[in-house]
């Protein structure tokens, strides 16, 4: 889920960059210092929008930096528990397939995409069911409900997301669209 949040922050603004406007200066130290970050309580930081308030500049001793203490507003992906999201599939592997959701890919395990057992075709990198011929590849769009949340804050890209599609309203969206549509019977 995407929020928009105010937070505060003190952010170290280089010498060098000081003839810059002092917004400017701080909004660039910030998007720097947090855009990819990610926390635990928080989520993870997209995007610095606006600055709010500045604080006074301070120095220390044997730095010529000024650290400034910023007010400002930011966009932020949270990954919530039984959230459900649209994403695109963008690696199939023969244990399941990695599903964009924004700013982190989630993993739909093979148990977790439909009720039929899913087989790894390598040679074209996607996933084929069994028995009712249903096929997942890169670039699929999907709909899934988020069952794990594991953020690790040191490494982001070794946070874990966990996703189903084996609940009703969820699957690959050509899929729900076949099920939606009026079954034709010959007479």
């Amino acid at each position: 889920m995407y929020k928009r949040m105010k937070l505060v922050d003190t952010v170290r603004v280089a010498p060098r960059l000081l003839a810059d406007d002092v917004r400017v200066s701080v909004k660039n130290a910030l998007k720097t210092k947090l855009e990819g970050r990610v926390d635990k309580k928080i989520g993870s930081v997209v995007a610095i929008t606006d600055i709010d308030e500045i604080g006074e500049g301070h120095i220390l001793v044997g730095d010529g930096a000024v650290y400034y203490d910023a007010t400002f507003e930011a966009i932020m992906f949270i990954p919530t528990l039984q959230e459900v999201i649209e994403g695109e599939v963008v690696e199939t592997v023969e244990f399941g397939a990695f599903v964009s959701i924004g700013a982190m890919d989630g993993l739909l395990h093979v148990s977790q995409i439909t009720d039929d057992f899913m087989s790894y075709d390598g040679k074209n990198g996607r996933l084929i069911s069994k028995n009712v011929n249903k096929v997942l590849s890169e670039g699929d769009r999907v709909r899934a409900r988020i069952v794990a949340v594991s953020i690790n804050e040191r490494e982001p890209r070794d946070s874990k997301i966990g996703l189903t599609m084996r609940q009703p309203a969820l699957g690959k969206l050509e899929w729900l669209d076949e099920q939606r549509k009026p079954n034709v019977t010959n007479k």
